[in-house]
């Protein structure tokens, strides 16, 4: 069974038409309908049912196609990983970063990644908090690392990818569940679940200092690994939390998101490397990330 032969079939299978389907090759079409006989001779079935008037799959050639399309796929990507390794685009990057403020971004880098280069294996680590992404960079850990501004590390270069602002998270049923937006100093008093204190959280940063201009000390009850968990403790009546907006897809039954009102700090959410590293899949990912993920204009926050 030759490579020809199997395109050859896909062509015809999708044209439904043995002309369209050799111009689309860009051959005659006799050699078409030569290659179409030879590969139902070697497969012993009729891949086609024909006359001079239409083209139909068989139910032999029906169960064929994905088979093929799957065998002429392997082969594009065999090819374009073998030309990536040619130019140096071929490796591992490590990327980290902390579950649901990445739920988009993730997605469509890894995605753009493999289409673009199928020889770059992306290695993601979940649960990688802003702060600890930034020591792993750092330390040569990880390649690339999803963090939050400011950053100052020597020798970290980073790049905005989104601006974000905090809400707040509230029980469905509390007193100010029915308000448009809140001031932060309205929860002073209030039982808080987030972030772990010790694992590098910039949304549990946010909440204390935010906390701490509007004049108290959060009191935390409760701490959680993840913003599905947190808002799940939210939705259970446990405490309220501030969050950052690009959660706000998770919608949780007893829970609502309120705006803050007053001078509530811009979040600016990154992508940081190290200068140095000279590793050429890094280099073609970041380029990547640079068409999937661009910097947006300050002020374009995420709701």
């Amino acid at each position: 069974m030759e490579f020809r032969h199997l395109a050859g079939f896909v062509a015809v299978a999708e044209e439904l038409h043995f002309g369209r389907a050799a111009e689309r090759l860009h051959m005659a079409q006799p050699p078409l309908s030569q290659q179409i006989r030879a590969l139902e001779k070697e497969l012993g079935v009729q891949l086609f049912e024909r006359n001079t008037r239409s083209v139909r799959l068989t139910a032999a050639g029906d169960a064929f196609l994905p088979h093929a399309r799957r065998v002429l796929d392997e082969v594009q990507l065999a090819r374009r990983a073998a030309v990536a390794g040619g130019q140096g685009e071929i490796g591992r990057v490590g990327i980290g970063f902390a579950g649901a403020s990445s739920h988009e971004a993730i997605p469509m880098l890894t995605r753009a990644v493999r289409a673009a280069h199928p020889g770059i294996e992306i290695r993601l680590r979940g649960q990688t908090y802003a702060g600890a992404a930034l020591n792993l960079v750092a330390d040569r850990e990880l390649d690339i690392g999803f963090v939050r501004l400011p950053v100052r590390r020597e020798g970290v270069a980073v790049r905005v990818i989104r601006y974000e602002r905090l809400v707040a998270a509230l029980p469905a049923d509390h007193r100010l569940a029915g308000e448009p937006e809140i001031d932060m100093a309205d929860l002073a008093e209030e039982p808080f679940v987030t972030f772990p204190g010790t694992e590098g959280s910039s949304v549990r940063d946010h909440l204390v200092r935010t906390a701490l201009n509007a004049g108290f000390t959060p009191h935390i009850v409760q701490e959680a690994p993840d913003s599905y968990t947190i808002l799940d403790l939210v939705a259970a009546g446990v405490g309220v939390t501030v969050t950052v907006s690009s959660v706000q897809h998770i919608r949780r039954s007893g829970m609502v998101y309120k705006a803050l009102r007053g001078d509530v700090p811009e979040i600016a959410s990154a992508l940081a490397w190290r200068e140095d590293n000279t590793s050429r899949a890094l280099a073609a990912v970041l380029r990547v990330a640079e068409q999937v993920l661009p910097t947006p204009p300050p002020g374009s926050c995420v709701d």
